[in-house]
């Protein structure tokens, strides 16, 4: 099984420092959605693997996360694509679990579930978080440079192996030409 892993904020749809607190302000990066329809049609599972401290923070409950994730995929399946799974952290930044990116429960679980090795996965994300997760269980990081990834690549610090793309649509060229 092929299987690519993605961040949701600044990967797939345009982020928000104020977070994205409702499906109103869910919107779609230019390309991200067609992407997810090429991996697919080249075979890929394509899961997002999302921290989601707003809900820890109470600026937006489970039911809205889930509108918000309705929309999505609702956008990806009108370009002929579709989300496998989506799998989030709910927790706020100070509250020490194992879920919430860069710490690798949330990777580690995906790939339990679905049944993949590591080193033949690749984790998109625009926050050294993203790819710290990646590394610490042995996918394969890949920054993209929307979102928070200019800055990201700026900062410096990127886990060795680290490939760097300009956005989702230019990773789902080389992966499924």
């Amino acid at each position: 099984m092929k299987l690519i892993l993605l961040d949701r904020d600044g990967v797939i749809n345009h982020d928000s420092d104020a977070y994205i607190k409702s499906p109103q302000e869910w919107r779609p990066l230019a390309g991200s959605l067609e992407a997810i329809a090429r991996l697919g049609k080249a075979g890929y599972r394509v899961v997002v693997a999302s921290n989601q401290s707003g809900v820890g923070r109470g600026l937006f409950d489970l039911a809205t996360l889930g509108a918000i994730h309705a929309k999505m995929h609702q956008a990806v399946a009108a370009a002929g694509g579709r989300l496998d799974a989506v799998f989030f952290c709910p927790h706020a930044a100070d509250a020490s679990c194992r879920c919430r990116k860069p710490a690798p429960g949330m990777l580690e679980e995906i790939l339990r579930r679905f049944h993949v090795e590591a080193d033949s996965v690749m984790m998109i994300g625009d926050a050294l978080r993203d790819l710290q997760a990646a590394d610490a269980v042995g996918i394969k990081p890949v920054l993209v440079l929307t979102g928070k990834g200019r800055k990201t690549m700026q900062a410096g610090g990127l886990p060795p192996q680290t490939l760097v793309r300009a956005d989702l649509a230019a990773v789902a060229a080389e992966l499924a030409p």
